[in-house]
């Protein structure tokens, strides 16, 4: 565990690196050659191609038509693309905005005020700028903030920012709204599956249980944004991800036919994307998938991933319901703990994870 408790190497907070004006980012930065980002970046509604988005009202419409419209399209984007996003969630629009205006305050703050937050590899918690302890790893163009949410036994104010006045307040009335809907998807993607409403969060534990944690990513602008990647590829390891984009600055890709897809941001929506974890207990019906974060050359980017996710001790494994002899269990059990230590370990390694979790039966 010893390996675990700080970083291998002094740490290079990537927003000064980005305020010093070089004009050329550091080797340890720059991207093997097949892992650079390529192509025209297209943003806004020239976008010919946008992960699917869906009206959440619509799941609770006394039209039947449009709520089995919205729940068949809910589950189609589970199946084949791993990600949605959600508008009329329920969420305050106001809100949304002042958390992520609130944590733009925070990254814009004097860098030994950032630095009482100063987070290690133990548990993530604070003010970061890695993922991952290996020695010598090539290295993210970000600078992140995580703290937890749920359960309530791990939840410490203290860690959360004091600076702003209005960050403590927002984070938590934000949280609470966010696990709400957290909760209400849950419902939706186990009726989908054809179980009980509540499986999915019974098999994470229950209500109180879910381990909601935050994750605010700050993109500095980069000089050469072509050679580098604000976030590694990578599937998320936990049970699904509600994320507040920058709304100003597209920056999210998802792999998807062997192509990356820049995400185009929809207003006042939250882009939702499957977990690995829910991977497992769906027996792969739905997909986690492969994402990225580009950087660009004239803007910074906030955005706030939500992470929704079993209780750390639960046992993770297919739901046998949707084990069949056709479709024999492709997972083997393990809790969310052992999981999640990988990618604390070696940082962002596209779905090598998951896959090594595959049944040799």
């Amino acid at each position: 565990m010893n390996c675990m408790q700080s970083w291998p190497e002094p740490v290079v907070r990537v927003q000064s690196l980005s305020e010093s004006g070089i004009k050329t980012i550091p080797e340890r930065f720059v991207k093997p050659q097949s892992h650079r980002p390529v192509g025209k970046i297209i943003t806004g509604p020239e976008t010919e191609v946008n992960i699917p988005v869906i009206d959440f009202q619509d799941v609770f419409s006394d039209d039947q038509s449009l709520r089995r419209d919205a729940m068949n399209r809910i589950s189609s984007a589970c199946r084949e693309w791993g990600f949605f996003q959600v508008v009329n969630h329920g969420v305050d629009h106001e809100l949304m905005q002042n958390t992520r205006e609130v944590w733009r305050e925070f990254f814009n703050l004097p860098v030994e005020v950032k630095e009482v937050y100063a987070n290690s590899p133990f548990t993530y918690e604070g003010y970061g700028s890695r993922l991952g302890v290996e020695k010598g790893a090539c290295l993210d163009w970000s600078d992140y903030f995580f703290l937890h949410y749920m359960p309530n036994s791990l939840r410490d104010k203290t860690k959360w920012p004091e600076t702003p006045d209005s960050c403590r307040k927002l984070v938590s009335e934000y949280g609470r709204q966010v696990v709400e809907l957290g909760g209400k998807l849950m419902k939706v993607l186990s009726s989908n599956l054809g179980l009980e409403e509540d499986y999915l969060v019974k098999a994470f534990g229950g209500q109180e249980n879910v381990g909601a944690c935050l994750r605010v990513n700050f993109y500095p602008k980069c000089p050469q944004p072509d050679l580098t990647l604000g976030l590694s590829s990578h599937s998320d390891p936990g049970g699904m991800t509600i994320l507040l984009p920058d709304e100003n600055v597209a920056g999210l890709q998802v792999l998807k036919g062997g192509s990356w897809i820049t995400v185009n941001p929809v207003p006042n929506a939250f882009i939702v994307n499957i977990g690995d974890q829910i991977q497992v207990l769906s027996n792969a019906m739905y997909k986690s998938v492969e994402h990225r974060v580009i950087v660009n050359a004239a803007k910074d980017r906030v955005s706030l991933a939500f992470f929704y996710n079993p209780k750390g001790d639960e046992i993770i494994e297919p739901c046998k319901d949707l084990v069949t002899e056709e479709r024999p269990a492709l997972y083997t059990p393990m809790t969310f703990n052992e999981y999640r230590l990988y990618i604390r370990t070696k940082g962002p390694c596209g779905k090598q994870q998951v896959e090594s979790l595959k049944s040799s039966r």
